[in-house]
């Protein structure tokens, strides 16, 4: 298991698009690794909230950089 988080670039995708493709994602990673979500969607940042909510894998960190946001996934 790496330290690495994987990393999903999703910028220029609109809803649901960033969501669908974090979750395949995080369906191939392994208890407890992070995953790292590029978008530019303003939608995604309630999707990443909502999702990590009723998934139960924790948001660790959700930020705007520039043009794009970014989000830190660990799966549960």
């Amino acid at each position: 298991m790496s330290d690495a988080p994987a990393i999903v670039d999703a910028r220029g995708l609109t809803c649901p698009m960033p969501l669908l493709k974090a979750k395949k994602a995080l369906n191939e990673l392994d208890s407890q690794q992070r995953l790292v979500v590029l978008a530019t969607d303003p939608g995604s940042v309630r999707d990443f909230e909502v999702f990590s909510t009723q998934s139960g894998h924790r948001l660790l960190e959700s930020a705007r950089e520039g043009d794009a946001y970014r989000y830190l996934l660990q799966k549960k």
